[in-house]
């Protein structure tokens, strides 16, 4: 694994954004992993491992998340930019083809990306998000974002992890370890807070007023499409998978994961077996 990092714009100057990579520079397949709202790049390093030997993957921090820059005051966190800076983490990497792997928000900034004339994205793989989110999973989820407290141990940051994110039950416990090391910054005051700018929490609460409804957006998407689907998600409803395979009854390959919630952690071995199996198919094609 390298650590790199770019410059990207916003409205009031630059910002850094940082990027992990796996795998040969010089491969031409490459598959960018985009994490959910306050997660990392550093979800996905099961997923790397497992598919560092037939791709280049790309998996960044968003801004404002892991060891990326946070915006600065009067931002906005949005998907606008972040559609902008993931054109300059191509651009930074010189391709003008790639597969993506978008966790709820991160599938959501594939899905604006893979909509557009011209899309650099050949095929996409969505996580348990779809073109509806209502306004009730939006609250659920704006209620701890930017409110969790303050830590005094990494054991303390995994309780907290365990009790936000209880459709990550299946993974091992070494995973746990990581995610709670990964997902924490010291504060100055030698305590442990979550590794994201908690403004994003705010904006989300300012939003989430009004369901998301990307529909027309969806519709635009036509390159092969993977969905993985926790039927207990509060995110992805049943109603908007089975309006997602209606729309898109070609082209689009449904994983659904009984018992699970929002979203497949996408770390255990049968999920990462599904997606390494469908890319490599739709490769050979």
């Amino acid at each position: 694994m390298r650590t790199e990092s770019f410059l990207a714009l916003n409205p009031q100057g630059f910002h850094r954004v940082v990027y992990r990579e796996w795998g040969a520079r010089e491969n031409e397949r490459v598959l960018v992993c985009v994490h959910g709202l306050v997660r990392n790049s550093r979800d996905f390093d099961e997923v790397a491992r497992a598919l560092s030997r037939d791709y280049r993957v790309v998996c960044p921090d968003v801004v404002g998340r892991g060891d990326s820059d946070w915006l600065p005051p009067g931002a906005t966190y949005q998907v606008q930019q972040y559609v902008s800076d993931m054109t300059a983490l191509l651009a930074r990497l010189n391709v003008e083809k790639v597969d993506w792997l978008g966790t709820s928000m991160g599938g959501m900034i594939g899905m604006a990306m893979a909509a557009l004339p011209g899309s650099p994205i050949e095929h996409l793989v969505l996580n348990d998000v779809g073109p509806s989110i209502s306004r009730a999973a939006l609250k659920r989820i704006g209620e701890y974002v930017g409110r969790a407290p303050l830590f005094q141990d990494h054991a303390e940051v995994e309780a907290y992890l365990r009790s936000v994110y209880p459709a990550f039950d299946g993974i091992e416990p070494r995973l746990w370890q990581q995610l709670a090391r990964h997902a924490s910054r010291e504060t100055e005051d030698g305590k442990l807070a979550l590794a994201y700018d908690p403004a994003i929490g705010e904006h989300l609460r300012q939003a989430a007023d009004e369901a998301v409804e990307l529909w027309d957006l969806w519709e635009q998407v036509s390159c092969p499409q993977l969905l993985f689907w926790g039927e207990e998600s509060d995110v992805l409803s049943a109603e908007t998978v089975a309006r997602m395979q209606a729309t898109r009854p070609d082209s689009l390959t449904l994983s659904a994961w009984p018992g699970i919630g929002h979203p497949p952690s996408l770390m255990e071995p049968a999920q990462i077996k599904v997606l390494v199996e469908w890319l490599r198919t739709q490769r050979a094609a």
